[in-house]
């Protein structure tokens, strides 16, 4: 690996006192640090903002940007609002890698250095995470959160700051986590998470369980969140079927085809790309008559032409752009 290649890490957060020193402690000893590290405190009410000023002392790397108390925890839009004041006044020309990354996850070692050497290797690899894992609240074993392969997680953001640039950012609204993989995978970048051992992490919290009303609630979020980025019916009743037997059972599925359908039946306004949409719902049919991992490749090969186009520089340095997709 490059070693002047640096990254910038943002954590919007707000009472994360429960988790935060595990997040601080893990980032720590990452093998290759952080050049910056900024941490947008949302407001919190907790001892997050005195665990916070106590790693600010010993961490050259992370600075600490406070956020007026909103008097709520905000997921969607009101984390991509914290990002986005965080990285005010910030050039992001001077990184090679920026990463939107959560402040409840226990990060292995080699995290953020396994990650530049995947991107290093892949020049249309755009965004990447490992994959996270829980600790399952009835029997205490370790599990693996419900993920794809094609899609960078949520938690742990990792982008080449070209790709998040070409994409234009996080979009302000729930879903922004999936519109941005969508939107890159269009652009002919490549979006994956790696089930690699050394890149699971723990998720101290269980995902979707972070706003008031629980688990739930962070489901009904989802499915409001796949009605707004466009997913045809037809898909998201079958990524819900398939989800069926996942924690938890039978009543997370439930929530996510109620926020589906009660915005359906409400017409809330979608995405307002429509050829995003168009592009999203041709791979959504795709991934229901040939499965994910094969329409995930189709794409990737027939996106290639795109994306050489829009890097004609990689070219010319002999970067082929015709790599396999993930799965």
């Amino acid at each position: 690996m490059d070693p002047q290649r640096r990254y910038l890490l943002v954590s919007p957060c707000r009472d994360e006192a429960k988790f935060v020193r595990r997040t601080l402690d893990s980032v720590a000893a990452q093998s290759v640090l952080p050049a910056l590290w900024i941490v947008v405190d949302d407001g919190s009410t907790d001892e997050t903002p005195r665990i916070l000023e106590e790693y600010a002392r010993r961490l050259p790397f992370l600075r600490v940007v406070r956020r007026t108390d909103r008097g709520r925890r905000n997921v969607g839009p009101g984390v991509i609002e914290a990002f986005y004041q965080g990285i005010e006044g910030v050039e992001l020309a001077d990184y090679d890698f920026v990463c939107k990354l959560d402040v409840d996850l226990d990060l292995p070692p080699r995290y953020f250095e396994l990650l530049m050497l995947r991107m290093e290797a892949e020049p249309r690899l755009g965004t990447c995470s490992g994959k996270p894992w829980f600790t399952h609240p009835d029997t205490g074993a370790l599990v693996p959160e419900t993920c794809g392969d094609e899609m960078s997680l949520g938690a742990s953001k990792f982008y080449r700051v070209r790709c998040f640039q070409e994409i234009g950012g996080f979009v302000r609204q729930v879903m922004w986590d999936g519109i941005d993989c969508h939107r890159a995978r269009m652009l002919g970048w490549i979006a994956e998470a790696s089930n690699d051992e050394a890149l699971r992490f723990l998720h101290l919290r269980p995902m979707g369980s972070s706003q008031k009303g629980g688990i739930w609630a962070g489901r009904v979020r989802t499915g409001f969140g796949q009605y707004f980025m466009g997913t045809s019916p037809a898909y998201f009743l079958a990524s819900a079927l398939y989800r069926l037997p996942k924690h938890p059972v039978l009543t997370g599925s439930a929530a996510m085809l109620w926020g589906y359908f009660s915005s359906a039946v409400k017409r809330i306004p979608r995405y307002g790309d429509a050829e995003f949409r168009r592009f999203l719902r041709r791979y959504q049919w795709a991934c229901l008559f040939t499965g994910k991992a094969a329409a995930t490749r189709r794409v990737t090969a027939e996106r290639a032409a795109v994306w050489r186009a829009a890097h004609p520089e990689a070219v010319a340095q002999g970067v082929d752009g015709g790599r396999r997709g993930t799965g």
